[in-house]
């Protein structure tokens, strides 16, 4: 048999639906909170920053909704995504395993993004609204709102974290080729950035200041509105196209995964590949691992707390219940500046908190390690945030070899490493340190935590 086998799904085999895993959840979440009153939000507190259609989908419990026709038809540019049976990195690891990774690197933007970024500019394009604020870490995100912007024709503002800004310059770059105006974060033209920059004028910035900058931008503009990349319900169910292509893909190869493994920042990636087997396991009693996979530096799911806490530095979001490391916590800066969030999206926390998935983290270097490896296999190089789910899928297989088991696992490969090359410069030449979080720090984020976090 040819070493690569890649199983490809035709137009109409794209999904019609995106899948809402909140109909399918065997205990209800912990609502979100208004910031000041701590009361339970209402659809009128959210429409400052937010179109309606949206807020429905953020609330709703419905287990599908609906693709408009005019989202489906920007996504047959790329979709249905191809899904690949990696089996020179198998042999190359010697394993017993059988290793499918879900590619969404072949989007324009390069990465899963678009899969959300083009409905939320679509909705908003449909209420009036002619410009959005957003934020970005890596630049993943808002090269995917830069792009939705153009094809929409609005106005894109991006707040990009500053030690990704210095990093990744071709991110900014692409934005600006797409039409959209790049800034870094902390930044004067804020509030909440003014403030912390006069108490840290070397801020590196995070995605937590990002987005409050984002919010204040939107929150007083009647023609702005805030999208955000992750995190968000509904946000995570525009991702679920990822999971449904694949158990369509699965299918062909006549195979089902005993291991899902997903990158986690914000948890949107992790969400588009798990949720949908997640939906599976608890309707149909499906026997699978579901693993998340997130930086050391920034461990929110293995270090955080599972508490109340603000989305954003500022104070400015909704209280939500989350995996948090609490929002004044600022990540040393490595470079998988996707996954350095403070919080985890509340779906995702939920659900590690029943027990229904389990949560690993790794220090840079190694993740590096496995992207190369990866790439050196299978010939496409991953983004600095993918390369830890390659990491852990790699772990899998390696487990598998030393139990002697030939497990089935799959994993999302959610962009390509093109303008991270950088990154894999400083790799090679011995310049990554696995840097570690300041207890000191954490310690004291999580003190801060608003009162409502203790009941």
């Amino acid at each position: 048999m040819s070493d690569t086998v890649k199983y490809l799904l035709d137009e109409k085999d794209m999904p019609t639906h995106w899948y809402n895993i909140m109909a399918d959840l065997p205990e209800p979440m912990a609502p979100p909170l208004h910031p000041g009153t701590g009361q339970p939000i209402g659809p009128e507190d959210l429409a400052p920053l937010f179109p309606m259609e949206l807020i429905k989908q953020e609330v709703s419990t419905e287990r599908e909704i609906e693709i408009p026709e005019e989202v489906r038809d920007i996504f047959r540019q790329w979709r249905p995504t191809p899904l690949f049976r990696a089996r020179r990195l198998e042999k190359a690891l010697d394993t017993p395993a059988k290793i499918y990774y879900k590619y969404e690197g072949v989007s324009p933007a390069g990465s899963h993004k678009p899969n959300t970024a083009i409905p939320q500019a679509y909705y908003n394009k449909a209420e009036g609204i002619t410009k959005l604020a957003t934020e970005t870490g890596a630049g993943q995100w808002g090269s995917s709102l830069a792009f939705a912007g153009a094809l929409f024709g609005m106005e894109v503002d991006v707040y990009m974290v500053k030690v990704s800004f210095g990093q990744k310059p071709y991110r900014k770059a692409l934005m600006e080729s797409y039409g959209a105006r790049c800034v870094a974060s902390p930044s004067n033209e804020t509030n909440a950035g003014r403030a912390i920059l006069a108490e840290h004028p070397d801020s590196n910035g995070s995605l937590g200041i990002a987005i409050s900058e984002a919010v204040e931008i939107a929150a007083t503009r009647d023609d702005t509105k805030y999208a955000l990349g992750s995190v968000l319900n509904h946000v995570l169910m525009h991702q679920t196209i990822v999971g449904q292509e694949a158990m369509k893909q699965m299918e062909m190869a006549g195979d089902y995964p005993d291991v899902v493994v997903g990158c986690t920042g914000g948890g949107s990636n992790f969400g588009g590949i798990a949720f949908p087997y997640l939906g599976e396991k608890l309707r149909n009693g499906k026997d699978i691992r579901v693993v998340a996979v997130e930086p050391a530096a920034c461990p929110t799911l293995t270090r955080g707390k599972f508490a109340y806490d603000f989305g954003d530095t500022g104070h400015l979001t909704p209280l939500v219940k989350m995996h948090t490391l609490g929002s004044t916590f600022i990540p040393p800066g490595f470079h998988s500046g996707g996954l350095r969030y403070h919080g985890m999206a509340p779906q995702v926390s939920h659900v590690q908190d029943i027990g229904l998935i389990e949560s690993k983290s790794y220090h840079q270097t190694t993740c590096f390690e496995a992207g190369v490896q990866f790439a050196r296999a299978e010939g496409i190089l991953p983004a600095p945030e993918a390369n830890h789910a390659v990491r852990g899928a790699i772990d899998e297989a390696l487990r598998c070899k030393a139990e002697g088991k030939s497990e089935t696992i799959l994993f999302n490969l959610c962009g390509h490493g093109h303008f991270d090359m950088q990154a894999y410069m400083d790799y090679f030449g011995g310049k990554l340190e696995d840097l570690d979080y300041d207890e000191g720090e954490l310690a004291m984020a999580l003190a801060g935590l608003p009162s409502v976090a203790a009941e």
